[in-house]
């Protein structure tokens, strides 16, 4: 799809490229998001420009995809009225498996034979994901090389760093006639393939090109059969249309990882282009909407989280004993713990998350086989909400904000979010409130599980006793008397972080709040300051961190709205769940029926239609599994008597 006019975003296969509308990668960067080839978190391509004649080619129609992993343009050189270019270039790229592929087709517009001499241009950087965020950090790579050797029909390049090694080869039929050193650009392993190629008058001809990343230590290869696995029933409605985008969006992201006995399973990646991989929060939310449609991502995503569960301590990455990952990365980066992220545990939520969606997963498909399986990873995860979670020490699940890592370690876990509403930002250790939700669902629904398939009934009871336990100090600590409201978050010493955000909503959907306090909540939340038209706000506004286009202080985001539905319907606030649903599908018809990661926060009455957050992930898990939770919700409310 399109992004923002100028270049053209493909995705399958766990792999995705960012081209120009001209179907160049140049190495640009537009807003945040670098153009190339991405593979496992290195970029493959970072130079693949085409020429012909020593001329720029322009876009008679700019790079378009209508299957979101192949492209196609019209290109020619500049002319005149009178003297129109010689020739029109047509090129059809597509990706898939860790390879960009190439037809170029070239056609002679003179009744003459010519010949043209096309050129393109290559360059493979290797690039880890997180040298080219915008963040102005510097990683250094002593002892590295890259090197790059002509081949028959093509090119190939080569990274190593110790023990590290990535490749990119490029193929060509037919092989090029020259291949030289770039002149020019300052960078030292691009190349220049040139061909000569004879076209009758009125003829043509074709090129094909590919190039095949080989990351360090991966063998790629599809992640799934190619054919529509979404429904494929006539939408009636917009929430239909916006449930296929979604399904859709979720094929386009999903990922082959490592189950928890070795076998190889298919999880949704967070998102595009900084998330391609597995994530606990993330996929543990986006399974959870797609419950009731696809359970076996489910199934898939806790054998995966369970095969990354921590079984140590590591300061550096948050590693604990039965702590659920928060994200996995593959990179140099990461493999030479440059980053804490390679498997980073900086999460205070995904625990809890784990222990819902096992239950949850049970309880959909009337089979135990997972539960059982997962048995002593689900004690392992209870044993670290009371230890090294912090129930049992401080009484709720809190983080301590980690400086070399996430400062915040909750869904909103931006520097700053977690905030008094003077702006200041909460020290730790923190306890978020809808952490505490979550821990509370957790406890409770374990404990069934206990019940019903483990036979432990001894466990159970202990279970259900510190839920009973949490929810009570929860009413006591968190609710603000003043505003009627849940506290953000309580910090390090207990003072109720006081800014009105909607991580109130989540505590419907876990239960934790009594019936009148909860029905306070869904209506408070769907006010003007809160409501924008489109979404709750993660803020509300006229609040002094207010912010509309701020990351969690004042934008929209689709799941966080999807999790409150989800409460809505719990407590039969039917009219506030119509309320955001209307809101969010409205939205959602803006941008073809697919949700963005996030909405900025200007009410919609002043824009008349969304306004897109700057550097929204798109597309992006658990947006895309939002129509299907709110489907979800419509069908379970029950209106309130």
């Amino acid at each position: 799809m399109t992004a923002a006019g100028t270049r053209v975003q493909l995705v399958r296969d766990a792999t995705f490229a960012f081209l120009a509308a001209n179907g160049d990668i140049d190495g640009s960067t537009y807003g945040t998001t670098p153009d190339g080839l991405f593979v496992h978190d290195a970029r493959h391509l970072s130079r693949w420009q085409l020429t012909v004649a020593d001329t720029d080619l322009d876009p008679l129609v700019p790079a378009q995809t209508a299957d979101d992993h192949s492209s196609t343009c019209t290109l020619t050189a500049q002319g005149t009225r009178d003297h129109p270019a010689a020739f029109t270039v047509f090129r059809h790229q597509g990706i898939g498996a860790g390879a960009l592929t190439e037809r170029v087709r070239l056609v002679n517009n003179l009744p003459e034979p010519i010949t043209a001499e096309l050129e393109l241009t290559v360059d493979a950087d290797f690039a880890d994901l997180f040298e080219l965020r915008a963040d102005d950090r510097q990683y250094p790579k002593p002892n590295s090389t890259r090197h790059v050797r002509a081949t028959k029909d093509g090119l190939h390049f080569d990274y190593r760093r110790q023990d590290w090694h990535a490749q990119t080869t490029l193929t060509c039929q037919p092989e090029p006639h020259t291949v030289e050193p770039t002149k020019d650009t300052g960078l030292p392993t691009a190349r220049t393939l040139r061909w000569q190629l004879r076209l009758d008058g009125h003829g043509e001809t074709e090129l094909h090109v590919s190039a095949h990343a080989h990351p360090h230590g991966l063998t790629l290869r599809p992640a799934l059969a190619h054919h529509t696995r979404h429904e494929t029933t006539e939408p009636t409605d917009d929430l239909d249309r916006a449930c296929q985008r979604g399904l859709a969006d979720l094929d386009l992201l999903t990922i082959p990882v490592t189950g928890v006995d070795g076998e190889e399973v298919h999880v949704p990646a967070a998102g595009l282009p900084w998330f391609m991989t597995l994530f606990g929060r993330d996929s543990l939310l986006t399974s959870y909407f797609l419950l009731p449609y696809r359970p076996q991502t489910a199934a898939a995503t806790l054998s995966a989280l369970a095969a990354t569960q921590g079984n140590r301590y590591d300061t550096y990455s948050g590693e604990q004993p039965g702590r659920i990952v928060h994200e996995t990365r593959h990179g140099e980066l990461a493999h030479f713990r440059q980053v804490p992220y390679g498997r980073y545990y900086g999460a205070v939520d995904a625990t809890p998350l784990f222990l819902v969606l096992l239950q949850a997963h049970c309880e959909a498909t009337g089979d135990d086989t997972l539960a059982q399986r997962l048995e002593a990873h689900a004690r392992q995860a209870v044993h670290w909400m009371l230890t090294d979670g912090g129930l049992e020490t401080h009484g709720y699940l809190v983080y301590t904000p980690d400086t070399k890592g996430l400062v915040n370690q909750n869904w909103k876990d931006s520097a700053g979010a977690i905030c008094f509403t003077d702006g200041t930002q909460a020290t730790g250790p923190i306890a978020v409130s809808e952490a505490q939700g979550y821990a509370y669902d957790a406890l409770m629904r374990t404990a069934t599980l206990a019940h019903h398939v483990w036979k432990d009934e001894a466990y159970a009871h202990q279970l259900l006793e510190r839920a009973a336990q949490l929810r009570a100090r929860f009413h006591t600590d968190f609710w603000m008397s003043k505003d009627d409201f849940p506290a953000l978050a309580l910090d390090g010493e207990g003072r109720q972080v006081d800014a009105l955000a909607s991580d109130a909503g989540h505590l419907l959907w876990s239960g934790i709040l009594d019936t009148h306090r909860a029905h306070r909540v869904g209506r408070r939340l769907l006010t003007p300051d809160f409501f924008s038209g489109w979404a709750i706000r993660t803020l509300a506004s006229g609040q002094k961190p207010y912010h509309p286009l701020s990351y969690h202080r004042g934008s929209a985001w689709p799941h966080d709205n999807a999790i409150i539905a989800l409460g809505l319907a719990r407590y039969g606030l039917t009219d506030e769940l119509a309320t955001v649903t209307q809101g969010l599908i409205a939205a959602a018809t803006h941008h073809g029926h697919r949700l963005p990661e996030v909405i900025a926060g200007y009410d919609r009455s002043a824009t008349g239609k969304p306004v897109p957050y700057p550097h929204s992930c798109s597309p992006q898990a658990w947006a895309a599994a939002t129509p299907l939770a709110l489907r979800t919700a419509q069908q379970s409310a029950v209106p309130r008597a």
